[in-house]
C-alpha cells in the first residue's frame, strides 16, 4: 500500500479539498480495498487489497456532536444526497452523520457501497452513484 498517498488523501478529506469520487480513485491507486471510519474512536483505518496491511489516520474533528443513540436512516440518506449533489464537505457530512446516529461506516471501494452502522446494531447500505446490487 502507498501509505504516503493514503495519508495525503486523508488530510485532503479532512480539509475538504477533495470530493468522494476523488477519494475513491486515490485510495484504489494506493492499494486500498476498503476503509473504516470510526466516529467514536475518531480515526480512519484503511485496509490493503491483498489483506496484508492497514494504515490508521486520525479523524481530528473536535466539534462533532456525540453519536445519537437512535439511528435515523431518513436523515442519513438526506445527508448522503447533499454530499452527492451539493458538494457537502466531509466535516459537515460527519457532523450530520453522528447526529443521525452513525457510529461508523465501512466504505467498500471495489464493492462500490458503504455500510453505515448505528449504536444498536442498525445498518444502512448505500451504493455508490451508478452502482447497483
Amino acid at each position: 500500500m502507498n501509505t504516503t498517498l493514503i495519508q495525503e488523501t486523508a488530510l485532503n478529506t479532512l480539509a475538504g479539498t477533495i470530493s468522494f469520487p476523488e477519494v475513491v480513485g486515490q485510495l484504489l491507486r494506493a492499494g486500498v480495498e476498503y476503509y473504516h471510519v470510526d466516529y467514536v474512536a475518531l480515526r480512519k483505518t484503511f485496509y490493503a487489497a491483498d489483506g496484508s496491511a492497514m494504515v490508521t489516520t486520525p479523524l481530528n474533528y473536535e466539534d462533532l456532536p456525540p453519536v445519537a443513540a437512535d439511528f435515523n436512516v431518513a436523515s442519513l440518506r438526506a445527508n448522503i444526497l447533499d454530499s452527492q449533489t451539493k458538494g457537502q464537505s466531509f466535516h459537515d457530512f460527519s457532523r450530520r452523520a453522528t447526529a443521525a446516529g452513525v457510529q461508523g461506516y465501512f466504505a467498500f471501494l471495489r464493492g462500490k457501497r458503504v455500510t453505515y452502522l448505528g449504536r444498536q446494531g442498525d445498518q444502512h447500505i448505500e451504493w455508490f452513484p451508478g452502482a447497483a446490487p
